[in-house]
């Protein structure tokens, strides 16, 4: 299972990348775990200064803006 949170103020643009990335998920029959982390303390803590930002098992793997797509089935796929 491939853990992914999402950083950010709980935006729509937050809201878009964690549908996204669940929507990606299912299509490609990946289980994974998706967690909201809107604490500005902890996204700061990741060195995200843009979000949303994504964190893919513990590792920043993307920070401002809704990710592409293909991005997204890059990291399920990966």
């Amino acid at each position: 299972m491939k853990s992914f949170k999402v950083l950010g103020s709980g935006c729509k643009n937050c809201i878009t990348t964690a549908k996204l990335i669940e929507d990606k998920a299912r299509a490609l029959g990946v289980a994974v775990e998706i967690e909201k982390v809107t604490d500005m303390a902890a996204i700061l803590g990741f060195g995200v200064m843009s979000t949303p930002g994504v964190v893919l098992d513990g590792k920043v793997v993307h920070a401002g803006g809704i990710p592409q797509p293909d991005k997204v089935t890059g990291w399920l796929e990966g």
